[in-house]
């Protein structure tokens, strides 16, 4: 191997594809996700990241992130980010730049951790070996015997919580969460999201309503842009409850904000979004800093390898989407093993392998020469 091997190629695809049934939460209705996926050849390898964004994100790094990159080291993945945040200076920092950016930067941590034969996890520095992760869907799309199922499945394969949708119809909700409590028994925690769909006011009812089955985490009870209204529900809502929050972060000030402000109990942050693993560190450092948890926000893959050398990490997302596209796409692809995610630190990077053959009915765009 050479001792500093140079950037020669990036390839970007882009993969469509629908989901099993109509879902919805609180604010929104999808029926197909995609997955942008990077590949990042140096050395003998490929190193290999993504994000789930949009086609438009694949052109960014097409036409304005990838030409910059040809060339430059490939163990200098932190030169690459930096480089990276002043390209796209005049297109904004938020949305589709910092997803483009995750894609990258995903990409050439895997590739570090090929060339060096070690797992992203390790190449973090090993705080923890397992990290535990919690199912979630629970869609407000399903019927109460389809949200039974799947929880109670969950719950039979040894998950210790689980989160389910909510914010369609508040009345609904209640019984909805009635139903997810019976179906997973006394003993698995109960999570909510709301997306924001709530008012202020709403939010703090429903809040001490869901208390009543042992709900024990409120996410994005109202708008996460609503800081005053977080922290309202955070510092009036039942005890036993933490509000959660921070998803939609795209940079470090982002979260710098929702944390000066006291608006959540544990902050989420995605690497697929606030411009991959570099900048998933930067959020653990804002909550080393606060002593606040830390939980990944889907895309279980690769946050297993980002929470195992995170601080501040508490969970993984589950995200039913997520699992199930990264089963189909990966070998490679982890699964939970009683409640808990394992990197495996044989595989070097983050032991994932594309499945072309299996995933070119789903591609939608690709880059390749």
């Amino acid at each position: 191997m050479e001792s500093s091997p140079s950037i020669e190629r990036i390839q970007v695809s882009v993969y469509t594809v629908p989901t099993e049934t109509p879902e919805s939460d609180g604010t929104f209705q999808w029926d197909k996700t995609s997955l942008v996926l990077v590949e990042v050849i140096a050395g003998g390898e490929k190193g290999l990241g993504y994000s789930y964004a949009d086609v438009a994100t694949a052109h960014l790094i097409v036409e304005s992130l990838a030409p910059m990159l040809i060339g430059d080291n490939a163990f200098a993945n932190g030169g690459a980010w930096r480089k990276m945040l002043e390209q796209i200076r005049n297109v904004g920092r938020a949305g589709i730049s910092s997803m483009a950016i995750a894609a990258v930067d995903n990409a050439l941590w895997d590739l570090k951790g090929k060339l060096l034969n070690v797992s992203v996890a390790a190449l973090l520095g090993l705080v923890r070996t397992q990290i535990m992760a919690y199912g979630s869907g629970g869609f407000t799309s399903y019927s109460d015997s389809k949200l039974r199922e799947q929880f109670g499945g969950w719950a039979e394969a040894g998950f210790l919580a689980v989160k389910m949708k909510i914010g369609r119809d508040a009345a609904a909700d209640i019984e909805r969460v009635r139903a997810a409590r019976a179906a997973i028994g006394p003993k698995v925690q109960l999570f909510v999201d709301a997306n924001g769909a709530y008012t202020r006011k709403q939010a703090l009812e429903q809040a001490r309503r869901f208390r009543e089955c042992d709900v024990t985490w409120f996410e994005e009870p109202v708008s996460s842009d609503d800081l005053e209204g977080l922290r309202l529900i955070r510092d009036q809502g039942p005890p036993g409850m933490v509000i959660a929050a921070g998803e939609y972060g795209y940079d470090s000030w982002y979260f710098r904000r929702m944390l000066e402000a006291g608006a959540v109990d544990v902050l989420q942050a995605d690497a697929t979004r606030c411009a991959g693993i570099t900048g998933f560190l930067l959020a653990d450092a804002l909550c080393a800093s606060r002593s606040m948890p830390l939980s990944a926000h889907t895309s279980p893959s690769i946050h297993a390898h980002a929470c195992c050398g995170a601080q501040r990490a508490i969970n993984v997302e589950y995200f039913y989407d997520h699992e199930r596209i990264e089963k189909m796409a990966f070998d490679g692809a982890l699964e939970v093993t009683k409640g808990f995610l394992s990197p495996d630190l044989s595989r070097p990077g983050f032991g994932l392998v594309l499945k072309e053959t299996d995933m070119q009915p789903y591609r939608v765009y690709t880059s390749h020469q």
